[in-house]
């Protein structure tokens, strides 16, 4: 898979290189003719992730919010990583075209679920 260099995502989105939209895909997912149809959801390859939301500490909490604290950002992240294969809400996307490619920037909250191929399953996934 390509790098994308260059391009950074932020936040909870993730860049999506769009599928070809075939009833069946490549992983064996297969999208029923009425998704297709309507356009209800899209799938395609994630190519990059952003950092996820930001957070601050609990303890960060104070009277005077608008102090700039020099701490390290820190993010709640996102659940997608470089490679998954995902189903997602097609209305939700932002097409962009970047380098002469087209791709999609999808929030997290639209992203229905995941494929990962074997072997790249990290622990959370596993449930342990």
């Amino acid at each position: 898979m390509a790098r994308i260099k260059g391009l950074i995502v932020v936040g909870d989105r993730v860049l999506v290189k769009p599928g070809e939209g075939d009833d069946r895909t490549k992983v064996g997912l297969y999208l029923p003719a009425t998704a297709i149809d309507n356009q209800a959801v899209q799938t395609g390859q994630v190519m990059a992730v952003g950092p996820g939301t930001p957070i601050g500490a609990p303890a960060e909490l104070n009277d005077e919010p608008w102090k700039i604290d020099s701490g390290e950002p820190r993010y709640l992240p996102v659940q997608a990583e470089v490679g998954d294969f995902a189903i997602f809400f097609r209305k939700a996307a932002v097409e962009i075209t970047f380098e002469g490619e087209k791709y999609l920037v999808v929030p997290q909250a639209a992203i229905l679920g995941r494929v990962r191929q074997e072997g790249d399953e990290d622990e959370d996934d596993l449930g342990i």
